[in-house]
């Protein structure tokens, strides 16, 4: 049984070797090997994850940044109405902030998770990045690492909250908030939400990158870059 399942791996590896030489043919990039392209492809992703996810772990690096920005969760943005409508407006802010800082304080945990995703990417993998959709290259990530970021995210952003402050905050917006006559009382989960905005914010900025890398010529800022995804544009 071991031996078939080698065969069928064998096999499968043989023909995106012989789908990737074909592309290369009919580009003329035949100077290009496999191992080559999947380099191209890895180094565009590390682009992705330097330029962009390094960015996300600064200060406002969630909370400036309109595109990741981390919201008040529906259950709470009843919430911040009547706190603002009742002149709270500095407690609904602050409540705000810190959920963006408990997920600025947790994003560096993404770098390492990412670069081990990013080095056991095979023949395979790289072909069908190489000739895929403008995000197939996030979509790997996204594929490969979700399980390990939840598992680093959580107990970052559970540890943060407390460093920043944000457990010590929402305590007060909710305790203020359930105290207002006649009101459904709210007990939300804030670390499970943060967590997943956190992730969905170093998806989004890692796409934001490939899809630079993939149109803009002058984002690929190595000769390898241009020689690969110069392959994918004949595609288009």
């Amino acid at each position: 049984m071991f031996k078939k399942i080698i065969l069928i791996v064998l096999v499968f590896q043989l023909s995106a070797c012989n789908e990737l030489q074909q592309i290369l043919e009919n580009t003329g990039n035949v100077g290009l090997t496999n191992f080559q392209i999947a380099n191209g492809l890895k180094e565009a992703l590390q682009n992705g994850v330097t330029n962009q996810v390094t960015t996300l772990g600064g200060v406002d690096g969630f909370y400036k940044n309109e595109l990741v920005k981390i919201l008040v969760p529906q259950e709470l943005q009843k919430v911040d109405r009547a706190l603002r409508d009742i002149g709270l407006s500095n407690l609904a802010d602050k409540g705000l902030k810190v959920l963006n800082r408990a997920a600025e304080d947790a994003v560096g945990e993404a770098i390492p998770i990412f670069k081990n995703a990013i080095l056991d990417m095979t023949i395979t993998d790289a072909k069908n990045i190489l000739m895929g959709n403008q995000d197939a290259a996030t979509r790997y990530l996204e594929n490969s690492s979700s399980n390990a970021l939840r598992g680093k995210f959580t107990p970052i952003i559970q540890n943060s909250f407390h460093k920043v402050g944000a457990d010590k905050v929402w305590a007060d917006v909710i305790n203020t908030y359930n105290q207002i006559p006649f009101i459904q009382k709210v007990n939300p989960n804030l670390t499970e939400y943060t967590t997943n905005e956190a992730m969905k914010g170093v998806f989004k900025m890692v796409a934001v990158e490939e899809v630079k890398i993939r149109t803009n010529i002058k984002s690929r800022t190595s000769d390898l870059l241009r020689r690969v995804f110069s392959l994918q544009d004949t595609k288009n």
